[in-house]
C-alpha cells in the first residue's frame, strides 16, 4: 500500500445520533484512508443518510466524534469542512443557471482562490464528463448529466473527502454506469464515502463496506472478505435419503442448516471447522446416498439477507 493510501482522512468513533426516544444511529465507528472507496450499504430507513449527514458536518450527533484529515469537525468545523465534497441524495442545483455559471458559484462557496477559480472548475468538468456543457442550462439536462454536475460541485475545491449519498438513484442503466465509471475514477485521488441500498453498486465500486440495519452496523470489512463471509464456511449436501434437518444440525461444528430442497440443504459450519471428513463418514455408514457435496457460492445479496435478518432475530 502506497504512502497515500495510509494517510486516514475521515475518522468518526461513537456515532450516534438520536431522534426523541428513536434512534437512528447507534454507535458508528468509521475509518477511511486516501483512495479507498467505502460503501454504505442498507435497506431504506437504516440510518445511511442521517450518518452522511453527521460525516459532512449538517447535523451534529447526539454523542461521538468525527476528525476529517486530523482536524475535529465539531471543535473546528470551518477548516475541517473545507476538506468535504458533500452529493446530497437531491443534488442542490440551481436549474435557472448554465453548468459554468453554477460551479463558478460552487468554487466561490468553497472559497476557491479567484485566480484559481477558472482551471477548478474546468477541471471538474473534464472529470465529471461535463467539457461540452458549461454554457447549458441545467434545467435542460438529463438526470444522469445533473448528477454529474452535483458531483461536479462536490470535487470544484479537490477535497480530501467526497461524500455522495445515493448517487445514482432514479438513473437508467446507461446513466448508472457512467456514474459508477466516475465515481471508481475519483477513488484514485480522493477518498469517497458511498451511501447506497443497491447491492451491485456496491460490489461494483467499492473496496471495502460496511452494513448498516435499523442504525447498527452489522458488518464491517472489504468487498472480498463480504464474499467469502457465508461461501468459506458453507457446504450444499446432497442426500437422496436424507435424516430429518435437526439430526444434521447436531453433528459437530456445524452452526445451521437450511433445508433448499427435499434432498439438498445448505450447512453453514463453524470457523476452522470443516465438516466434509464426518459428512461422508455418516453419509456411507447411515445409507443417506450422498450425491452432492460442494462449497455453497454465497451472493452478495444472500450474505446481506442474513446479516439484516440476524440483526432484526437479535
Amino acid at each position: 500500500m502506497s504512502d497515500q493510501q495510509t494517510v486516514t482522512t475521515i475518522s468518526a468513533r461513537g456515532l450516534t445520533r438520536s431522534f426523541g426516544a428513536h434512534t437512528a444511529v447507534n454507535c458508528i465507528d468509521l475509518e477511511l484512508k486516501r483512495g479507498e472507496v467505502l460503501g454504505f450499504l442498507g435497506p431504506n430507513g437504516a440510518g445511511k443518510t442521517t450518518t452522511m449527514q453527521m460525516l459532512t458536518g449538517n447535523l451534529a450527533p447526539s454523542s461521538g466524534a468525527v476528525s476529517i484529515c486530523g482536524i475535529d469537525l465539531l471543535d473546528d468545523p470551518a477548516r475541517a469542512k473545507a476538506k468535504i465534497g458533500y452529493l446530497p441524495e437531491t443534488p442542490p442545483l440551481y436549474r435557472e443557471l448554465n453548468v459554468d455559471e453554477y460551479l463558478l458559484l460552487a468554487a466561490k462557496l468553497h472559497r476557491v482562490a479567484k485566480a484559481a477559480r477558472r482551471d477548478a472548475i474546468n477541471i471538474a468538468k473534464q472529470r465529471c464528463g461535463l467539457a461540452g456543457a458549461g454554457k447549458k442550462l441545467i434545467g435542460t439536462l438529463s438526470k444522469g448529466y445533473q448528477q454529474r454536475v452535483g458531483i461536479a460541485q462536490a470535487i470544484v475545491h479537490s477535497p480530501d473527502v467526497v461524500v455522495l449519498d445515493e448517487p445514482t438513484v432514479g438513473l437508467d442503466p446507461n446513466q448508472i454506469r457512467e456514474i459508477r465509471s466516475l465515481i471508481r475514477e475519483l477513488g484514485g485521488k480522493h477518498s469517497v464515502i458511498l451511501s447506497t441500498h443497491i447491492l451491485p453498486e456496491v460490489e461494483a465500486i467499492c473496496d471495502r463496506v460496511q452494513i448498516l440495519h435499523h442504525g447498527n452496523l452489522v458488518y464491517s470489512d472489504t468487498i472480498s472478505a463480504l464474499k467469502e463471509f457465508h461461501s468459506g464456511r458453507t457446504v450444499l449436501l446432497g442426500l437422496r435419503r436424507p435424516p430429518p434437518p435437526a439430526e444434521l444440525a447436531a453433528l459437530p461444528g456445524i452452526a445451521a442448516v437450511e433445508k433448499v430442497s427435499a434432498t439438498l440443504f445448505r450447512m453453514q459450519f463453524a470457523p476452522n471447522h470443516d465438516p466434509t471428513d464426518e459428512l461422508v463418514k455418516r453419509s456411507v455408514g447411515q445409507g443417506w446416498g450422498l450425491y452432492q457435496l460442494a462449497p455453497a457460492q454465497t451472493s452478495l445479496e444472500d450474505v446481506f439477507v442474513n446479516l439484516t435478518q440476524r440483526e432484526e432475530n437479535a
